[in-house]
Protein backbone atom coordinates (compact mmCIF):
# COMPACT_ATOMS: atom_id res chain seq x y z
CA UNK A 1 0.00 0.00 0.00
CA UNK A 2 2.98 2.32 -0.14
CA UNK A 3 5.42 3.60 2.43
CA UNK A 4 3.57 6.92 2.75
CA UNK A 5 0.25 5.41 3.82
CA UNK A 6 1.00 6.28 7.42
CA UNK A 7 0.42 9.95 6.55
CA UNK A 8 -3.14 9.21 5.48
CA UNK A 9 -6.03 9.33 7.92
CA UNK A 10 -7.68 5.92 8.00
CA UNK A 11 -10.98 5.81 9.85
CA UNK A 12 -12.69 2.56 10.88
CA UNK A 13 -16.38 3.00 11.54
CA UNK A 14 -19.53 1.13 12.32
CA UNK A 15 -23.00 1.17 10.80
CA UNK A 16 -24.65 1.18 14.24
CA UNK A 17 -26.52 4.48 13.91
CA UNK A 18 -25.28 7.14 11.56
CA UNK A 19 -23.17 9.16 13.96
CA UNK A 20 -22.05 6.25 16.11
CA UNK A 21 -18.34 5.61 15.90
CA UNK A 22 -17.06 2.15 16.67
CA UNK A 23 -14.23 0.29 15.07
CA UNK A 24 -14.71 -2.38 12.43
CA UNK A 25 -11.69 -4.17 11.05
CA UNK A 26 -10.99 -4.18 7.33
CA UNK A 27 -11.24 -7.51 5.56
CA UNK A 28 -8.76 -7.07 2.75
CA UNK A 29 -9.74 -7.78 -0.84
CA UNK A 30 -8.21 -11.00 -2.16
CA UNK A 31 -6.81 -10.11 -5.57
CA UNK A 32 -5.92 -12.43 -8.43
CA UNK A 33 -3.65 -11.81 -11.41
CA UNK A 34 -6.17 -13.09 -13.96
CA UNK A 35 -7.56 -11.34 -17.00
CA UNK A 36 -4.53 -9.91 -18.77
CA UNK A 37 -4.04 -6.20 -19.49
CA UNK A 38 -6.70 -3.63 -18.66
CA UNK A 39 -9.23 -2.62 -21.30
CA UNK A 40 -11.56 0.37 -21.47
CA UNK A 41 -14.86 -0.10 -19.68
CA UNK A 42 -17.96 0.15 -21.88
CA UNK A 43 -19.77 3.50 -21.76
CA UNK A 44 -23.13 4.77 -22.95
CA UNK A 45 -26.43 6.37 -22.04
CA UNK A 46 -28.39 3.51 -23.60
CA UNK A 47 -29.71 1.37 -20.71
CA UNK A 48 -27.89 -1.62 -22.17
CA UNK A 49 -25.89 -4.17 -20.19
CA UNK A 50 -22.15 -3.81 -19.74
CA UNK A 51 -21.85 -7.57 -20.19
CA UNK A 52 -22.40 -8.59 -16.57
CA UNK A 53 -25.69 -10.25 -17.53
CA UNK A 54 -27.51 -10.82 -20.80
CA UNK A 55 -29.76 -8.16 -22.33
CA UNK A 56 -32.99 -9.82 -21.19
CA UNK A 57 -31.86 -10.07 -17.56
CA UNK A 58 -30.63 -6.48 -17.53
CA UNK A 59 -33.94 -5.27 -18.97
CA UNK A 60 -35.82 -7.19 -16.25
CA UNK A 61 -33.58 -5.68 -13.55
CA UNK A 62 -34.20 -2.22 -15.04
CA UNK A 63 -37.94 -2.82 -14.80
CA UNK A 64 -37.62 -3.59 -11.07
CA UNK A 65 -35.40 -0.52 -10.60
CA UNK A 66 -38.06 1.63 -12.31
CA UNK A 67 -41.19 0.26 -10.66
CA UNK A 68 -43.23 2.30 -8.18
CA UNK A 69 -43.79 0.72 -4.77
CA UNK A 70 -47.23 0.73 -3.16
CA UNK A 71 -48.31 0.79 0.49
CA UNK A 72 -49.46 -2.84 0.37
CA UNK A 73 -45.94 -3.76 -0.80
CA UNK A 74 -44.36 -2.08 2.22
CA UNK A 75 -43.93 1.55 1.14
CA UNK A 76 -43.38 3.83 4.14
CA UNK A 77 -44.55 4.63 6.74
CA UNK A 78 -41.87 7.31 6.15
CA UNK A 79 -40.34 7.67 2.70
CA UNK A 80 -38.93 10.04 0.08
CA UNK A 81 -39.71 8.25 -3.17
CA UNK A 82 -41.77 5.37 -4.51
CA UNK A 83 -39.00 3.97 -6.67
CA UNK A 84 -35.30 4.15 -7.44
CA UNK A 85 -35.93 5.90 -10.74
CA UNK A 86 -37.53 8.92 -9.03
CA UNK A 87 -34.09 10.00 -7.80
CA UNK A 88 -31.91 8.45 -10.52
CA UNK A 89 -33.19 9.32 -13.98
CA UNK A 90 -31.29 11.94 -16.02
CA UNK A 91 -30.90 11.14 -18.87
CA UNK A 92 -31.65 7.44 -18.23
CA UNK A 93 -32.57 5.25 -15.29
CA UNK A 94 -29.70 4.96 -12.84
CA UNK A 95 -28.26 8.41 -13.51
CA UNK A 96 -28.35 11.50 -11.28
CA UNK A 97 -31.22 14.00 -11.00
CA UNK A 98 -32.30 17.31 -9.54
CA UNK A 99 -33.94 15.52 -6.59
CA UNK A 100 -32.46 16.27 -3.17
CA UNK A 101 -32.99 14.99 0.36
CA UNK A 102 -32.95 16.83 3.68
CA UNK A 103 -30.51 16.05 6.48
CA UNK A 104 -30.35 17.80 9.84
CA UNK A 105 -28.84 17.56 13.30
CA UNK A 106 -27.21 19.73 15.94
CA UNK A 107 -23.90 20.28 17.64
CA UNK A 108 -23.87 18.68 21.07
CA UNK A 109 -21.40 18.35 23.91
CA UNK A 110 -17.72 18.73 23.05
CA UNK A 111 -18.70 20.25 19.69
CA UNK A 112 -19.70 16.93 18.14
CA UNK A 113 -22.50 16.41 15.66
CA UNK A 114 -25.62 14.79 17.08
CA UNK A 115 -28.47 13.21 15.15
CA UNK A 116 -31.86 14.87 15.61
CA UNK A 117 -34.72 13.65 17.77
CA UNK A 118 -37.86 14.18 15.70
CA UNK A 119 -41.27 13.61 17.33
CA UNK A 120 -44.09 12.11 15.27
CA UNK A 121 -47.75 11.37 16.03
CA UNK A 122 -48.05 14.31 18.41
CA UNK A 123 -44.96 13.25 20.31
CA UNK A 124 -45.96 9.64 21.00
CA UNK A 125 -42.85 8.41 19.21
CA UNK A 126 -39.39 9.88 18.57
CA UNK A 127 -37.34 9.14 15.45
CA UNK A 128 -33.67 8.85 16.45
CA UNK A 129 -30.38 7.59 15.10
CA UNK A 130 -30.27 9.17 11.64
CA UNK A 131 -29.81 12.60 10.09
CA UNK A 132 -32.24 11.95 7.23
CA UNK A 133 -35.64 13.65 7.34
CA UNK A 134 -38.22 11.96 5.11
CA UNK A 135 -40.42 14.30 3.08
CA UNK A 136 -43.37 11.91 2.73
CA UNK A 137 -45.57 9.70 4.90
CA UNK A 138 -48.41 7.24 4.26
CA UNK A 139 -50.74 8.48 7.00
CA UNK A 140 -53.05 10.02 8.15
CA UNK A 141 -55.13 7.82 5.85
CA UNK A 142 -58.54 6.25 5.64
CA UNK A 143 -57.30 3.32 7.66
CA UNK A 144 -55.40 5.45 10.19
CA UNK A 145 -57.19 8.83 10.24
CA UNK A 146 -55.77 9.95 13.59
CA UNK A 147 -52.12 8.86 13.20
CA UNK A 148 -49.68 11.55 12.06
CA UNK A 149 -46.20 10.30 11.15
CA UNK A 150 -44.97 13.10 8.88
CA UNK A 151 -41.58 14.31 10.12
CA UNK A 152 -41.10 17.99 10.84
CA UNK A 153 -37.76 19.39 12.03
CA UNK A 154 -38.00 20.74 15.59
CA UNK A 155 -36.25 23.83 16.87
CA UNK A 156 -32.64 23.39 17.83
CA UNK A 157 -31.65 21.22 14.87
CA UNK A 158 -29.43 23.94 13.46
CA UNK A 159 -27.21 21.78 11.25
CA UNK A 160 -29.17 21.55 8.01
CA UNK A 161 -28.27 20.61 4.45
CA UNK A 162 -29.65 19.37 1.16
CA UNK A 163 -28.06 16.36 -0.54
CA UNK A 164 -28.33 15.90 -4.27
CA UNK A 165 -29.06 12.47 -5.73
CA UNK A 166 -25.98 10.85 -7.22
CA UNK A 167 -25.64 8.83 -10.39
CA UNK A 168 -25.34 5.06 -10.03
CA UNK A 169 -24.23 4.47 -13.63
CA UNK A 170 -20.93 2.61 -13.73
CA UNK A 171 -21.07 1.90 -9.99
CA UNK A 172 -20.29 -1.75 -10.61
CA UNK A 173 -16.85 -0.72 -11.81
CA UNK A 174 -16.39 1.48 -8.75
CA UNK A 175 -17.32 -1.43 -6.48
CA UNK A 176 -14.70 -3.51 -8.31
CA UNK A 177 -11.86 -1.07 -7.53
CA UNK A 178 -9.47 -2.77 -5.12
CA UNK A 179 -9.40 -1.16 -1.69
CA UNK A 180 -5.62 -0.92 -1.81
CA UNK A 181 -5.92 1.11 -5.03
CA UNK A 182 -7.96 3.74 -3.18
CA UNK A 183 -5.55 3.63 -0.25
CA UNK A 184 -2.60 4.10 -2.60
CA UNK A 185 -4.26 7.11 -4.24
CA UNK A 186 -4.65 8.64 -0.78
CA UNK A 187 -1.01 8.02 0.08
CA UNK A 188 0.27 9.37 -3.24
CA UNK A 189 -1.76 12.59 -3.18
CA UNK A 190 -0.70 13.33 0.39
CA UNK A 191 2.95 12.79 -0.51
CA UNK A 192 2.84 14.82 -3.72
CA UNK A 193 1.05 17.74 -2.07
CA UNK A 194 3.37 17.61 0.96
CA UNK A 195 0.40 17.12 3.24
CA UNK A 196 -1.82 19.84 1.79
CA UNK A 197 -4.25 17.38 0.22
CA UNK A 198 -4.76 14.15 2.17
CA UNK A 199 -7.92 12.18 1.51
CA UNK A 200 -9.45 10.31 4.42
CA UNK A 201 -9.99 6.58 3.96
CA UNK A 202 -13.05 5.10 5.66
CA UNK A 203 -13.49 1.42 6.41
CA UNK A 204 -17.22 0.71 6.64
CA UNK A 205 -19.28 -2.41 7.36
CA UNK A 206 -20.51 -4.58 4.50
CA UNK A 207 -23.99 -5.62 5.56
CA UNK A 208 -24.10 -8.83 3.53
CA UNK A 209 -20.76 -9.90 5.04
CA UNK A 210 -22.01 -9.79 8.64
CA UNK A 211 -20.70 -6.26 9.06
CA UNK A 212 -17.07 -7.00 8.23
CA UNK A 213 -15.25 -3.95 6.90
CA UNK A 214 -14.10 -2.69 3.51
CA UNK A 215 -12.79 0.65 2.21
CA UNK A 216 -15.79 2.85 1.38
CA UNK A 217 -16.52 4.42 -2.01
CA UNK A 218 -20.25 5.26 -2.28
CA UNK A 219 -22.32 8.17 -0.97
CA UNK A 220 -21.57 11.82 -0.21
CA UNK A 221 -20.04 10.76 3.12
CA UNK A 222 -18.54 7.47 1.96
CA UNK A 223 -21.28 5.52 3.71
CA UNK A 224 -20.93 2.27 1.80
CA UNK A 225 -18.45 -0.06 0.15
CA UNK A 226 -20.89 -2.45 -1.52
CA UNK A 227 -23.84 -1.94 -3.84
CA UNK A 228 -25.95 -4.50 -2.02
CA UNK A 229 -25.46 -2.60 1.26
CA UNK A 230 -26.29 0.64 -0.54
CA UNK A 231 -29.45 -0.91 -2.03
CA UNK A 232 -30.71 -2.15 1.34
CA UNK A 233 -29.99 1.25 2.94
CA UNK A 234 -31.84 3.16 0.21
CA UNK A 235 -34.78 0.73 0.23
CA UNK A 236 -35.27 1.26 3.96
CA UNK A 237 -34.44 4.94 4.36
CA UNK A 238 -35.67 6.36 1.03
CA UNK A 239 -38.70 4.07 0.45
CA UNK A 240 -39.35 2.66 3.91
CA UNK A 241 -39.12 -0.96 2.79
CA UNK A 242 -37.35 -3.48 5.00
CA UNK A 243 -35.19 -6.33 3.73
CA UNK A 244 -33.26 -9.27 5.11
CA UNK A 245 -30.22 -7.00 5.49
CA UNK A 246 -32.12 -4.21 7.29
CA UNK A 247 -35.31 -5.81 8.66
CA UNK A 248 -36.42 -3.19 11.19
CA UNK A 249 -38.72 -0.26 10.35
CA UNK A 250 -37.89 3.34 11.20
CA UNK A 251 -41.40 3.43 12.72
CA UNK A 252 -44.14 0.81 12.84
CA UNK A 253 -46.99 3.34 13.02
CA UNK A 254 -49.48 2.72 10.16
CA UNK A 255 -47.39 -0.24 9.01
CA UNK A 256 -49.51 -3.26 8.07
CA UNK A 257 -47.01 -5.35 6.08
CA UNK A 258 -44.94 -8.00 7.84
CA UNK A 259 -41.17 -7.48 7.95
CA UNK A 260 -38.99 -8.00 6.06
CA UNK A 261 -41.11 -6.52 3.29
CA UNK A 262 -38.71 -7.25 0.42
CA UNK A 263 -40.01 -10.63 -0.71
CA UNK A 264 -37.60 -13.25 -2.00
CA UNK A 265 -38.36 -14.69 -5.44
CA UNK A 266 -38.02 -18.26 -6.71
CA UNK A 267 -34.46 -17.44 -7.77
CA UNK A 268 -33.56 -16.62 -4.17
CA UNK A 269 -33.22 -12.90 -4.90
CA UNK A 270 -35.05 -9.96 -3.41
CA UNK A 271 -35.47 -6.49 -4.86
CA UNK A 272 -32.30 -5.30 -3.12
CA UNK A 273 -30.35 -8.01 -4.96
CA UNK A 274 -31.90 -6.97 -8.28
CA UNK A 275 -31.17 -3.29 -7.63
CA UNK A 276 -27.54 -4.15 -6.96
CA UNK A 277 -27.31 -6.36 -10.04
CA UNK A 278 -28.84 -3.61 -12.18
CA UNK A 279 -26.28 -1.06 -11.00
CA UNK A 280 -23.46 -3.54 -11.45
CA UNK A 281 -24.68 -4.13 -15.00
CA UNK A 282 -24.78 -0.48 -16.10
CA UNK A 283 -22.29 1.10 -18.45
CA UNK A 284 -20.16 4.02 -17.28
CA UNK A 285 -21.28 7.53 -18.30
CA UNK A 286 -19.76 8.41 -21.70
CA UNK A 287 -17.82 11.50 -22.75
CA UNK A 288 -19.44 13.83 -25.26
CA UNK A 289 -17.64 12.50 -28.33
CA UNK A 290 -18.21 15.68 -30.34
CA UNK A 291 -16.80 18.00 -27.70
CA UNK A 292 -13.99 15.73 -26.47
CA UNK A 293 -11.70 16.41 -29.44
CA UNK A 294 -12.25 20.19 -29.57
CA UNK A 295 -8.98 22.16 -29.12
CA UNK A 296 -10.39 24.15 -26.20
CA UNK A 297 -11.45 20.95 -24.44
CA UNK A 298 -8.02 19.40 -24.93
CA UNK A 299 -6.36 22.57 -23.63
CA UNK A 300 -8.75 22.63 -20.68
CA UNK A 301 -7.95 19.01 -19.83
CA UNK A 302 -4.23 19.83 -19.71
CA UNK A 303 -4.89 22.84 -17.46
CA UNK A 304 -7.14 20.71 -15.22
CA UNK A 305 -4.15 18.46 -14.59
CA UNK A 306 -1.66 21.31 -14.39
CA UNK A 307 -3.36 23.32 -11.63
CA UNK A 308 -3.99 20.23 -9.50
CA UNK A 309 -7.69 19.39 -9.97
CA UNK A 310 -6.73 15.83 -10.89
CA UNK A 311 -5.14 15.26 -7.48
CA UNK A 312 -8.63 14.41 -6.20
CA UNK A 313 -10.56 14.10 -9.46
CA UNK A 314 -8.43 11.20 -10.66
CA UNK A 315 -8.96 10.67 -14.37
CA UNK A 316 -8.18 6.95 -14.75
CA UNK A 317 -8.39 3.95 -12.43
CA UNK A 318 -8.12 0.23 -13.21
CA UNK A 319 -10.47 -2.18 -11.44
CA UNK A 320 -9.37 -5.37 -9.69
CA UNK A 321 -8.70 -8.45 -11.84
CA UNK A 322 -11.54 -10.91 -12.54
CA UNK A 323 -11.86 -13.53 -9.83
CA UNK A 324 -10.79 -11.15 -7.05
CA UNK A 325 -12.88 -11.55 -3.90
CA UNK A 326 -14.11 -8.22 -2.50
CA UNK A 327 -16.82 -6.86 -0.17
CA UNK A 328 -15.29 -8.75 2.75
CA UNK A 329 -15.68 -12.04 0.89
CA UNK A 330 -19.26 -11.47 -0.31
CA UNK A 331 -18.62 -10.70 -4.00
CA UNK A 332 -16.30 -12.04 -6.67
CA UNK A 333 -15.33 -9.61 -9.44
CA UNK A 334 -16.65 -11.01 -12.76
CA UNK A 335 -15.00 -10.69 -16.17
CA UNK A 336 -17.37 -7.87 -17.13
CA UNK A 337 -16.09 -5.66 -14.30
CA UNK A 338 -12.51 -6.84 -13.80
CA UNK A 339 -9.38 -5.27 -15.31
CA UNK A 340 -11.41 -2.38 -16.70
CA UNK A 341 -9.96 1.11 -17.10
CA UNK A 342 -12.51 3.69 -16.00
CA UNK A 343 -12.48 7.48 -16.02
CA UNK A 344 -14.54 8.55 -12.99
CA UNK A 345 -12.59 11.73 -12.11
CA UNK A 346 -12.74 10.88 -8.41
CA UNK A 347 -10.50 9.42 -5.72
CA UNK A 348 -13.50 8.21 -3.63
CA UNK A 349 -11.92 9.75 -0.53
CA UNK A 350 -13.28 12.24 2.00
CA UNK A 351 -11.87 15.78 1.86
CA UNK A 352 -12.51 19.10 3.53
CA UNK A 353 -12.89 21.45 0.57
CA UNK A 354 -14.67 24.18 2.52
CA UNK A 355 -18.19 23.04 1.64
CA UNK A 356 -18.77 20.54 4.43
CA UNK A 357 -22.30 20.25 5.78
CA UNK A 358 -21.47 19.39 9.39
CA UNK A 359 -23.20 16.01 9.19
CA UNK A 360 -21.54 12.87 10.55
CA UNK A 361 -22.79 9.57 9.17
CA UNK A 362 -20.69 6.45 8.84
CA UNK A 363 -17.55 8.02 10.23
CA UNK A 364 -16.05 9.80 13.19
CA UNK A 365 -16.15 13.48 14.22
CA UNK A 366 -13.36 14.32 11.74
CA UNK A 367 -15.76 13.65 8.86
CA UNK A 368 -18.28 16.37 9.76
CA UNK A 369 -16.87 18.94 7.36
CA UNK A 370 -15.73 16.45 4.75
CA UNK A 371 -17.36 15.30 1.53
CA UNK A 372 -16.45 12.35 -0.68
CA UNK A 373 -15.00 13.54 -3.99
CA UNK A 374 -17.91 13.15 -6.42
CA UNK A 375 -17.15 11.43 -9.73
CA UNK A 376 -17.30 13.94 -12.57
CA UNK A 377 -18.23 11.48 -15.31
CA UNK A 378 -21.66 12.48 -16.57
CA UNK A 379 -21.16 16.02 -15.22
CA UNK A 380 -22.67 17.63 -18.33
CA UNK A 381 -26.04 16.11 -17.38
CA UNK A 382 -26.26 17.99 -14.06
CA UNK A 383 -27.88 21.41 -13.69
CA UNK A 384 -27.20 21.75 -9.95
CA UNK A 385 -23.69 21.28 -8.64
CA UNK A 386 -21.87 20.36 -5.43
CA UNK A 387 -23.36 18.17 -2.70
CA UNK A 388 -26.15 20.63 -1.87
CA UNK A 389 -27.05 21.70 -5.41
CA UNK A 390 -26.59 25.32 -4.38
CA UNK A 391 -24.13 26.11 -7.19
CA UNK A 392 -25.28 26.24 -10.79
CA UNK A 393 -22.23 27.21 -12.88
CA UNK A 394 -19.01 25.27 -13.30
CA UNK A 395 -16.94 28.41 -12.78
CA UNK A 396 -18.59 29.09 -9.43
CA UNK A 397 -18.29 25.45 -8.43
CA UNK A 398 -14.50 25.55 -8.88
CA UNK A 399 -14.15 28.84 -7.04
CA UNK A 400 -16.30 27.51 -4.18
CA UNK A 401 -13.62 24.93 -3.36
CA UNK A 402 -11.58 25.98 -0.31
CA UNK A 403 -9.94 24.03 2.52
CA UNK A 404 -7.65 21.37 1.08
CA UNK A 405 -8.51 22.65 -2.39
CA UNK A 406 -7.64 26.30 -1.70
CA UNK A 407 -4.37 26.15 -3.62
CA UNK A 408 -6.10 24.62 -6.63
CA UNK A 409 -9.01 27.07 -6.71
CA UNK A 410 -6.60 29.98 -6.21
CA UNK A 411 -4.56 28.73 -9.17
CA UNK A 412 -7.74 28.59 -11.23
CA UNK A 413 -8.66 32.14 -10.20
CA UNK A 414 -5.25 33.37 -11.42
CA UNK A 415 -5.71 31.93 -14.91
CA UNK A 416 -6.56 34.13 -17.85
CA UNK A 417 -10.21 34.29 -18.82
CA UNK A 418 -9.67 32.14 -21.89
CA UNK A 419 -7.91 29.45 -19.84
CA UNK A 420 -10.74 29.34 -17.32
CA UNK A 421 -13.19 28.97 -20.19
CA UNK A 422 -11.12 26.08 -21.52
CA UNK A 423 -11.32 24.22 -18.18
CA UNK A 424 -15.07 24.82 -18.12
CA UNK A 425 -15.26 23.52 -21.69
CA UNK A 426 -13.40 20.38 -20.65
CA UNK A 427 -15.72 19.79 -17.71
CA UNK A 428 -18.67 20.32 -20.04
CA UNK A 429 -17.48 17.40 -22.13
CA UNK A 430 -17.61 14.92 -19.24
Amino acid sequence: MGKHLGAVAVILCSFVGESAFAQVAETADVLTTAGGPAVEAPTGFDNETNGLVDAETHAADLEVFDEAEEIDEGLGPLYNAQGCRECHQTPISGAASQVSELRVGHVGRFGRFMNPEIPINNGSEIIRGRSLVNDRAICPSGEFPDVHVQQRVPRGENVQTQRMSLSTLGDGFIEAIASRTIQQIAADQCRRSRGAICGEVLVVPVLEAAGRGRVSRFGWKGQHASLLSFSADAYLNEMGITSNLLPEEVTTLCDTVADPEDSIGPDGLGDVDLFARFMRGTKAPPRDATRASHPDVLAGEALFEQIGCASCHVSAIVTAPPGSVVNAGAFTVPDALGNKRIHPYSDFLLHNVGTGDGIVQNGGPSTAQKIRTPPLWGLRMRSRLMHDGATVTLDDAILRHRGEASGVSDAYARLRGQQRQQIVAFLGSL
